[in-house]
């Protein structure tokens, strides 16, 4: 009978511990999920619709304001190898800026060039205004790479830089949905998009496949 006992016990203590594990995994998942859901912009404006995208052939077909409220054409960059990434001043990769930082530097007289796009959509952080982005990049990483207007990159007022770079570089199984700050595209001398690094990939790793691109 003991024998018996010992082994409903120990049936009884192995189903509370599996329904444990269960709700912690549940609860582990969920939270992940609203984590990575990126805050939305209410102040941000609407953009080209999926069939304009769609349309436009090459990166040079788009457009953004940058940090002073100048509107460039992504045709001024013709010809260049280009790493575009969604940047933020209060993100765990904002150290990340001093290895871009260290690319432009040394790959800029050899056609590299690093647009940043401050965006708010991943936990509130980047809340400062275009002034407070400028002084925080300058003071504390150096920053003279071309700074755009925060913009938003997932949803329906999502960047049409970013809808493009989205739809034509996928971000594994995942989806194509950019999932936090500092994700870096990589776009070579005619336009195409060819390559996209996740926000956890430090620039330094991405010097060996720059560097083969400014070498073709």
């Amino acid at each position: 009978m003991s024998r018996i006992k010992a082994f409903y016990l120990f049936k009884i203590q192995y189903y509370f511990l599996m329904r444990s594990l269960i709700t912690c995994c549940l609860l582990c998942f969920i939270f992940i999920s609203v984590a990575l859901t990126p805050f939305p912009n209410n102040n941000s404006k609407p953009h080209l619709g999926t069939k304009q995208i769609n349309n436009m052939k090459t990166f040079y077909d788009f457009e953004a304001a940058k940090l002073n409220g100048e509107t460039v054409s992504m045709n001024e960059y013709q010809g260049k190898t280009i790493i575009v990434v969604n940047t933020a001043s209060k993100c765990g990769f904002t150290s990340q800026y001093e290895g871009l930082e260290m690319l432009y530097q040394k790959y800029k007289d050899k056609g590299l060039v690093i647009l940043g796009f401050p965006c708010n959509q991943f936990g509130n952080q980047e809340p400062g205004s275009a002034d407070d982005i400028k002084e925080f990049c300058e003071i504390n990483f150096g920053v003279s790479f071309p700074l755009f207007a925060k913009v938003d990159v997932n949803g329906k007022n999502a960047h049409p830089i970013f809808k493009y770079l989205k739809s034509k570089l996928s971000g594994g199984i995942f989806g194509s949905k950019i999932k936090w700050n500092f994700t870096k595209f990589v776009i070579n001398s005619e336009g195409v998009p060819v390559k996209r690094y996740s926000p956890t990939t430090k620039p330094e790793k991405m010097e060996k496949y720059i560097k083969e691109l400014l070498e073709k």
